[in-house]
């Protein structure tokens, strides 16, 4: 494991002013921290794969790890921690990970064609978050981890900039920045889920 310390997570409490690359960092230029994978000690654990999932087309892409979280409260009696549940970001699903600023700031509902219920336009706050039963904040209260794939958003940096005649390296620190409290950056999304698996992690893919 001691290896693999230059390649693990940071957390999204990076401030702006934090010195990113454009593109993915290199070991050398970056050290991570992926402690919290050892951590997951619970006989019952799964990552739910979001890395291709179209927001647009399902807009309650939560209700999974949700119905893994419910039969075991309700039939076993079990919660986190004996129950550990993961939501792995990568690029489409990337808006789940971004708070209610960067919606508005880079018209997140706009790009991923993602309809507000509350006022049926285009989104500018993450309409993920604050469902009593399907938010992120429900889920991260019954113990879910949620990471975001670096290399995924330094794609997206470099996706929003170009348009608005932006430097990347601004946009991704800004990205950084306004990340969900609690999200975990991961060095890529398929190194993440190998290394969780090798942790007895099961997997699902959305």
């Amino acid at each position: 494991m001691a290896a693999l310390t230059s390649l693990a997570g940071v957390t999204a409490t990076q401030g702006a002013g934090s010195e990113v690359a454009a593109q993915a960092p290199t070991a050398s230029a970056q050290t991570w921290d992926l402690q919290w994978m050892d951590e997951l000690k619970a006989q019952h654990k799964q990552v739910f794969d979001l890395g291709a999932v179209d927001l647009a087309a399902d807009p309650r892409p939560l209700r999974f790890p949700r119905n893994y979280l419910d039969p075991f409260h309700d039939l076993y009696g079990l919660d986190f921690p004996e129950i550990r549940t993961i939501v792995g970001i990568s690029g489409p699903a990337f808006p789940i990970n971004a708070s209610d600023r960067l919606w508005e700031k880079y018209a997140l509902g706009e790009r991923s064609k993602i309809i507000d219920p509350a006022t049926m336009k285009p989104a500018i706050r993450n309409v993920f978050m604050d469902d009593k039963a399907l938010g992120v904040k429900s889920l991260q209260a019954r113990g879910t981890i949620f990471w975001q794939c670096n290399v995924a958003l330094s794609n997206i940096a470099q996706q929003l900039a170009t348009p608005r005649q932006l430097p990347v390296t601004e946009v991704r620190a800004d990205l950084l920045a306004g990340l969900n409290p609690g999200v975990r950056l991961v060095p890529s999304h398929v190194l993440a889920m190998g290394l969780v698996q090798e942790r007895g992690v099961t997997y699902v893919k959305i």
